[in-house]
Parts: structure tokens; C-alpha cells; sequence
């Protein structure tokens, strides 16, 4: 059985490393920020010491298993798509994460819980640099463009892509009355995509010019 204090000791360091995960999520103005990192990280070490405690000496993971299962429904519920893309992965994979770090503080852990830790704050603030960087040098984007209708006119719209070093994929082709719908999905530098851009939106021929 723990003594008082270390049970404090474990609430408390639980405590500590959500809510440095959380303020990082809350910095970024995330769905799941401070005070959620903060209970999610107490609340599986409550569990996970319950469970030793309930649990002994026979089936100590009785509670603590159904932690994994539970912090799923919780994260499915920041995930969301947006117009082009799901947004809230990132947040949903740091709720499951920090789950299992208060789990690791409830059970003992703490140099585990502790570089696990570590390792996710950097992940969250460092990383994103490096993944704006790919983004930068292969940035996807979708362009949607109604025009009249003409012979041959998604050909010379993918020259355009072809001159601009865009990679590219029609998507969708309607015709309607005498106006032409044409969405492609694309891939290149972020140069190439501003030079493309700048060149449609003077393009006097078209009826509606939109990316995203």
C-alpha cells in the first residue's frame, strides 16, 4: 500500500507533466488544452493506482486496461474534417500519449514517465518547423476553376501546371450549359504554387478561380 505522500507525489507530478504538454496544446490554441492535459494525466494515474490497489494481488490491470479503450472516445472527439483536410490527429494522438504517461506515474514509473514526457513536448514544439519545411518544398493544394466551356480546356489549364512544375490530379470534370467545372489536386513547391497562382488570377477568362 502507498503512503499519503507518495500518492501526493505521484497526483502532483501527473499534474506537472500534462499541464507542460497542455500549455504547449493551449499555446497553439488547441480543442484540448491546459486543464484537459492536466486532468487526463491525473486521472489515468488515479485510475492505474486504483487498479493496483483494487486489483491486488491478483488482477492489478482489472481498471487500468480499460484506460487505453476509454481515452479513445475522448480523442475521437477533437478529430474533425475540415474543407480540405482532418484536423485535430495531432491532439487526439497527445490525449492517447499523455494517458499513458499518468498511467506510467500511477504504476511507479517516473524516469519512464518523465523522458516520455520530455520526448512529446519536443515533439509538439520543435518538430512542427521541420514539417512546415516539407510542407514548403511539397505543399498539396486544391484549385477549382469554372470557365466557359471550350475544347480541350482542362489540357491547356494542366499545361499550365506542367510550365509551373506542379504535380497534379483531375479530380472532378462537370459540364454544365456552357460553363466548365474543373478541381484538380496538386503538389510542389510553395514557389511554384504563388507563381501559378499570381498567373490564374490574372486571368481574365475565367469565372471563378478558388484553391485551397
Amino acid at each position: 500500500m502507498h503512503n499519503d505522500y507518495e500518492i501526493l507525489f505521484r497526483f502532483l507530478l501527473a499534474a506537472l507533466w500534462g499541464g507542460i504538454v497542455g500549455a504547449e496544446r493551449q499555446y497553439r490554441s488547441k480543442s484540448a488544452g491546459f486543464r484537459t492535459m492536466i486532468m487526463i494525466s491525473m486521472g489515468a494515474c488515479f485510475f492505474t493506482m486504483m487498479s493496483m490497489l483494487i486489483g491486488a494481488p491478483a488482477s492489478h490491470d482489472r481498471i487500468a486496461s480499460n484506460i487505453v479503450t476509454g481515452i479513445g472516445f475522448l480523442g475521437a472527439g477533437v478529430i474533425f474534417r475540415g474543407e480540405n483536410r482532418i484536423n485535430g490527429i495531432t491532439t487526439a494522438a497527445t490525449i492517447w500519449v499523455v494517458a499513458a504517461v499518468g498511467m506510467g506515474i500511477g504504476a511507479g514509473y517516473y524516469f519512464a514517465a518523465s523522458c516520455a514526457s520530455v520526448l512529446i513536448f519536443l515533439i509538439l514544439a520543435v518538430l512542427p518547423f521541420l514539417e512546415n519545411y516539407i510542407e514548403f518544398l511539397n505543399l498539396a493544394r486544391t484549385y477549382a476553376i469554372t470557365a466557359p466551356y471550350a475544347e480541350n480546356l482542362s489540357t491547356s489549364y494542366e499545361e499550365q501546371f506542367k510550365l509551373n512544375g506542379l504535380k497534379f490530379r483531375l479530380v472532378k470534370h462537370v459540364k454544365e450549359e456552357d460553363v466548365l467545372l474543373l478541381v484538380w489536386e496538386t503538389q510542389g513547391h510553395a514557389k511554384n504554387h504563388e507563381i501559378y497562382i499570381a498567373k490564374m488570377l490574372d486571368d481574365d477568362s475565367l469565372n471563378k478561380f478558388e484553391y485551397y
